[in-house]
């Protein structure tokens, strides 16, 4: 019995060590050979080019779920909408789009995206925010998601071969926790 908990404790050790990991190769997009030498890891990468990445056997033992959005005003519908999100996989990593996104929309943002990066990071289910690309497929090769979530209100404009999309369901939020209605209230 006491053989099956420690097994057990080591493989959730195991576990947390390779999601700070992969957690890490997104946000610095690759290791350098210093890192890997360093942290003991090149049982685990593979070069590609002059940085290392996790081999993908290794990396595929932990579900990496993609989502984004503007995140100007951080309100329930994003908190529900993300953590909704999270449950489809081990890590929920979060694309926080441009200031030049929000401007085609036709209105200056409020925060920065650096201080919208640092405002979704600092949600409890979310494991990582980066700022996204111009080019959404260079986000998507940078993370290597198993799937990617679209909210009920966003377009699913992406649909990469071999990766999951999901589209989540409407669910019910008062009309007045929309973005859009929030800055109107806060304008007049």
């Amino acid at each position: 019995m006491q053989l099956k908990i420690i097994k057990e404790e080591r493989e959730s050790l195991v576990n947390k060590m390779l999601k700070e990991l992969i957690l890490k190769e997104i946000k610095s997009n690759g290791f350098t050979k210093e890192f890997v030498e360093r942290n003991k890891i090149s049982k685990l990468v593979e070069r590609k080019g002059r940085k290392y990445f996790i081999k993908p056997n290794i990396r595929k033992k932990v579900k990496v779920v993609l989502t984004g959005g503007v995140f100007d005003i951080i309100h329930l519908g994003h908190i529900k909408t993300l953590c909704r999100a999270r449950k489809y996989g081990d890590l929920l990593v979060v694309v926080v789009a441009s200031d030049s996104f929000i401007k085609k929309k036709g209105r200056k943002p409020i925060h920065s995206q650096k201080e919208r990066v640092e405002l979704v990071n600092s949600i409890k289910c979310v494991d990582l925010a980066i700022k996204g690309y111009k080019d959404p497929m260079k986000t998507v090769e940078r993370v290597k998601p198993d799937i990617i979530v679209y909210g009920y209100d966003q377009p699913v404009f992406l649909k990469p071969e071999g990766i999951r999309t999901i589209k989540l369901k409407k669910h019910y939020m008062p009309a007045r926790l929309k973005t859009g209605k929030i800055i109107k209230k806060l304008l007049y």
